[in-house]
């Protein structure tokens, strides 16, 4: 059997989540599937490493957000000339939320992973809503199958956007555990937080709760990564960091405090989870659902809720631990990899 996946839209350092998802399923794929595959490229993203890689020059790849809205526009135009490229194929995914180019055939499946515009459209401009709609939209009519990683997900597809539930398959994300696993680090005093400086990531909130926490516990520090905006006293915003910086830091953080009021699946939780570092976690959308009882949840717009929720598992980390390594040690990419190759049979046959 002849699988396609398209990573046309890839783009490295920006994509984000998706882009850690695309990366390990194909590398996941290439350790566990049985299929034969080919990886479609655009050459801004020729380093996926993992399966056999065909780079698509016709698709005029930019880094640029204004430049990605041609190249797909272009690609849409021209898609008869992109998909010979597919012709051979018993089947295609698009994996990154975009059919591009279009498709009738051969069939396939997309991933949609999700659909923050219908629920926090408060978060987008007009223009966004409406990009979105319209490549969301057509993308999900011409999937035979729509691939989403949570149940929370998939309950959105179908109400929000009217994908039949038949027609819906959430499978959770994995973990690499060969990087995220416990060390003999000593933890120091510092709740972390990784995320984007993006408005549903609830900095504000987390800067409110800090400051009642500051007083109570005079050295607690809050690190900070990928935020770069403006901090308060107490808090250390390190923006971008390497994969091996983040590792130490899930490995030495008195505790995790994640207080997202959205997120499709939610990684780092897990993440932290794996190094042994207790999680305090928002219990918006996807998040009770990937985190389960190994996290302590709290609403993530009550101030009072965080601040009880991290002074939690601050008096008792060793529960919390425990709870978290049994939990993170159930997600991983072979198992993304193996459920995957279910739907590509499905759709084939």
């Amino acid at each position: 059997m002849r699988v396609g996946i398209s990573l046309l839209t890839l783009v490295p350092g920006i994509s984000g989540g998706s882009e850690t998802y695309v990366r390990n399923l194909v590398r996941a794929l290439g350790e566990v599937g049985s299929h034969e595959y080919r990886v479609f490229l655009p050459r801004i993203a020729a380093d996926v490493d993992g399966l056999p890689t065909e780079l698509v020059p016709e698709y005029r790849a930019s880094r640029g957000s204004a430049g990605r809205i041609v190249a797909m526009t272009s690609a849409s135009l021209r898609r008869r000339q992109i998909g010979r490229r597919f012709a051979d194929l018993d089947a295609i995914h698009f994996p990154l939320s975009v059919m591009i180019p279009p498709v009738g055939e051969p069939p396939a499946v997309s991933s949609v992973l999700d659909v923050q515009h219908e629920e926090l459209p408060e978060f987008f401009s007009s223009g966004e809503r409406a990009y979105r709609k319209l490549v969301y939209g057509w993308t999900v009519r011409r999937s035979r199958l729509v691939v989403t990683i949570s149940h929370h997900g998939a309950r959105t597809l179908v109400e929000r956007l009217g994908v039949p539930e038949e027609c819906v398959r959430p499978i959770h994300l994995g973990i690499d555990h060969t990087r995220f696993h416990p060390s003999e680090d000593k933890r120091d005093d510092f709740l972390l937080y990784p995320a984007l400086g993006w408005p549903h990531k609830n900095h504000a909130r987390l800067f409110d709760a800090f400051a009642v926490l500051r007083e109570r516990y005079p050295q607690l520090e809050l690190v900070l990564t990928g935020y770069e905006g403006k901090a308060p006293a107490g808090v250390r915003a390190l923006g971008r960091v390497s994969s091996e910086e983040l590792v130490r830091l899930y490995r030495t953080a008195a505790a995790l405090v994640f207080p997202s009021l959205y997120e499709g699946f939610g990684q780092p939780p897990l993440e932290a989870m794996a190094c042994g570092c207790p999680v305090a976690c928002s219990s918006a959308a996807s998040l009770p659902e990937v985190c389960g009882d190994a996290a302590r949840l709290f609403d993530p717009r009550s101030t009072d809720e965080l601040v009880a929720a991290v002074e939690d598992v601050l008096l008792h980390p060793a529960a919390w631990r425990e709870r978290g390594l049994r939990h993170a040690a159930g997600f991983t990419w072979e198992a993304t990899a193996r459920a995957h190759e279910a739907v590509y049979r499905e759709l084939a046959s």
